[in-house]
């Protein structure tokens, strides 16, 4: 029997009861979608972190302090700035941060970060001026209440309105708007990177946060290749200034490495994303096992059938190969539409998060779907090859 005959057979098996063969078809149409959606849903939220990881920049180290530890302090933060013991540290940034309620002529917004900080701060942290200008050296030593916002504060505050030269309160006290920040890409389901506040340092400790210890230090090495090195120097550095409690074997800080994190990140997401594979992967046997249910059903009914054609001379690798034939095309057909419905699925957030398809998903469940075909399929195509014509045209 030629292909095209095999192909002519199969059609006009699963055009015998469309209802049938339509649902068996939905049972692998769920599960191929699954499959590609939930492995997008997984990358895209890797995406997404990865994206924020990469915007604090590649080349910054973050220094906090543990367990509510006060061991950091500007002077510290001056300490790390030194071309001698550090060459390969191009920036130094001292941090404080609070949350804030900024008002303006009854508009009120609670700003998720505002920030106190040096003006190397905002090329440490890839936060660059879009509007007007950033505060300087000067301001911070005149501890002068200025303030660079963020796309959202100055969307919430100002609609319509140029906000720079504009005077807000933040808690209470006042600031004057010099600058606006550049809109940073935000993923869905985290934290707004556009909802932040930049001021000096020393007006955001007078007015707001008191003079106690800096939430971090931001130090930037001068090439991505050279963080290793300032990681290093930065650590020693800070052994020599910040002694660790007798009664306590941790020291009381930390230092982040952003690249690191990247990495940790991108390994956490890869077993993340392969484990919402696997589990939709279940719903694909799941269809697996409705193809052998309904192939059963259908070689039943055609068991006049399979005995005339034997009884005519078929060979039992024709009648075989026309059943194994129909469940492939069964899932094949039902592994395309899924695909359409992961396609279609995929410019819809899902919990929070845009999915990103990764062709090669497509690629396996589609593969998946054609074994899964052949397996379940073999077991009513063998009991189909096995009837005896006899046996055959006498069933009622």
């Amino acid at each position: 029997m030629s292909i095209l005959e095999v192909l002519r057979f199969a059609v006009r098996g699963i055009g015998a009861n469309k209802l049938r063969s339509g649902l068996t078809m939905l049972g692998i149409l769920i599960g191929v979608a699954a499959v590609i959606l939930l492995v997008a849903v997984g990358n895209g939220s890797a995406r997404q972190v990865a994206d924020r990881i990469e915007a604090l920049g590649t080349k910054t180290l973050t220094v906090q302090g543990v367990g509510g530890s006060d061991a950091l302090t500007p002077t510290v933060a001056d300490a790390l700035d030194d071309p001698v013991l550090a060459p390969d540290i191009a920036s130094v940034s001292p941090v404080t941060s609070t949350q804030a309620t900024l008002t303006y002529q009854g508009t009120e917004h609670s700003v998720q970060q505002l920030v106190g900080s040096t003006p190397s701060y905002f090329a440490a942290s890839n936060s660059p001026v879009g509007a007007g200008t950033a505060f300087t050296a000067d301001d911070v030593t005149q501890g002068r209440p200025v303030v660079v916002i963020g796309q959202t504060v100055a969307d919430e505050l100002f609609p319509g309105v140029d906000p720079v030269g504009k005077e807000i309160t933040a808690n209470g006290a006042l600031f004057t708007v010099i600058g606006v920040l550049d809109e940073k890409s935000s993923a869905s389901g985290f934290m707004d990177a556009n909802d932040v506040a930049i001021a000096p340092l020393t007006a955001v400790r007078q007015a707001l946060t008191g003079y106690g210890a800096l939430t971090s230090i931001v130090v930037e090495a001068r090439t991505p290749e050279k963080v290793t090195d300032a990681q290093a120097q930065a650590s020693l550095i800070l052994s020599q200034r910040i002694q660790t409690p007798a009664t306590s074997n941790t020291q009381p800080y930390r230092i982040q490495n952003a690249s690191q994190l990247l990495q940790t990140q991108t390994e956490t997401a890869d077993t993340f994303t392969t484990l919402l594979g696997a589990v939709a992967g279940i719903s694909l046997l799941v269809g697996g096992i409705g193809i052998t249910n309904i192939m059963l059903v259908t070689v039943t009914e055609r068991t006049r059938e399979i005995g005339i054609r034997k009884a005519l001379g078929a060979p039992r690798r024709a009648i075989l190969t026309q059943f194994l034939a129909e469940a492939t095309m069964l899932s094949l057909l039902g592994g395309g539409l899924g695909v359409a419905a992961a396609y279609i699925g995929s410019n819809f957030t899902i919990v929070g998060v845009r999915p990103v398809i990764v062709p090669s998903s497509i690629a396996l469940a589609l593969c998946v779907s054609v074994a899964i075909g052949l397996f379940f399929g073999s077991v009513p195509a063998n009991r189909a090859a096995r009837l005896r014509p006899i046996d055959a045209l006498r069933y009622e």
